[in-house]
């Protein structure tokens, strides 16, 4: 594949900037942003002297032709002396803007609302943008932001609550996701053929036999108050070895069903991040040419681990070293992330 399709560039004030001596893209189901850390030289093609880039500036990072990240340059710090300049560029997805900073809407509660209009209007105070890829929820009772909680804190409620996970995307807005929505790997990983190394921590100190989720549910005219004020629910794996169980206090007001629901999701999820998987491969792209993705489907054959089926693809690192470009790719069942799941049997 030719040089070219995988050059990294960094777009600042319509300047492109590339001769990096090291690389690293992140992107993380399991965070809201993606980031990038460049190593430049102090000289670029074409130009005879150095242009600062300055920590807050707009950016985008492209692999090839291939956007993978829209933010701002958050640290430019500069080592140098006599004979030469070592510059290093640091930034991340717009959506970081939500993870650090205060919600501030005015008027901070909804009543009767869905999740998408929600995190839409909580994005919107710093200009975010809302792409959703899940069927619509049902309304919500009520969303009141708690005092002092940054915007994602707060949709970080809603999404536990409805069981729904979020991620950012190339372009820089948030993204309420289903597992799998970013489509399927065309590639194999498979042991003793395109896997380099791979890293199983196996930590099952999160994974318990019995979920227990309590809450609270406010009276209707059609049920007292008494009736309906205290909600439990419990999911059990009546495969697990011992006694372990865990109690979920759900802050918000749940409903019997709700409560099952995420007593469930718990069990799964849990269970799935355990059995996550860590694995290399050489190179960034895949035999037809694509960027391996994150949230995408892909087939592991891996004997020693006993798995040969569909994964979840739920956290990609594109990095670039003496030794070369690499992509470190780690993979979960996709039930992990899935509303819904049907929590898998444990040995």
């Amino acid at each position: 594949m030719d040089d070219h399709d995988n050059r990294v560039t960094l777009t600042v004030d319509s300047l492109e900037y590339g001769g990096w001596k090291s690389v690293e893209i992140t992107a993380d189901l399991e965070r809201q942003f993606r980031t990038f850390k460049l190593d430049i030289t102090w000289q670029w093609p074409g130009q005879t002297s150095v242009r600062r880039i300055r920590p807050g500036a707009p950016c985008e990072v492209r692999i090839g032709n291939d956007l993978v990240l829209t933010g701002y340059v958050f640290k430019a710090p500069a080592s140098y002396d006599g004979r030469q300049i070592s510059l290093s560029i640091e930034g991340s997805s717009k959506t970081q803007d939500l993870v650090d900073c205060a919600a501030t809407n005015k008027p901070s509660q909804w009543h009767q609302q869905s999740l998408l209009r929600i995190v839409e209007d909580l994005a919107s105070s710093y200009g975010g943008q809302v792409v959703s890829e899940i069927p619509e929820t049902a309304r919500l009772g009520s969303h009141t932001i708690v005092p002092g909680e940054t915007v994602f804190q707060s949709i970080d409620r809603l999404l536990t609550l409805l069981r729904v996970f979020s991620t950012d995307d190339a372009q820089g807005r948030v993204v309420l996701a289903r597992p799998g929505s970013a489509g399927r790997a065309s590639d194999v990983l498979e042991l003793g053929k395109n896997i380099l190394s791979a890293n199983a921590p196996m930590d099952y100190s999160q994974v318990f036999s019995e979920y227990r989720v309590i809450g609270q549910q406010k009276g209707t005219d059609q049920k007292s108050g008494a009736a309906v004020s205290e909600v439990e629910a419990v999911s059990a794996d009546l495969g697990f070895k011992r006694r372990r169980t865990t109690v979920i206090n759900e802050g918000m007001q749940i409903t019997p069903e709700l409560a099952l629901q995420r007593a469930n999701w718990e069990s799964a999820t849990r269970m799935g991040k355990a059995l996550t998987t860590t694995y290399q491969v050489q190179g960034w792209r895949q035999a037809n040419g694509d960027l391996w993705r994150h949230n995408t489907l892909v087939r592991v054959k891996d004997p020693v681990l006993e798995v040969d089926g569909d994964m979840l693809i739920s956290k990609v690192v594109y990095s670039l070293s003496e030794q070369g470009s690499v992509t470190t790719l780690q993979v979960a069942p996709p039930h992990t992330f899935d509303a819904n799941p049907t929590p898998p049997k444990k040995a």
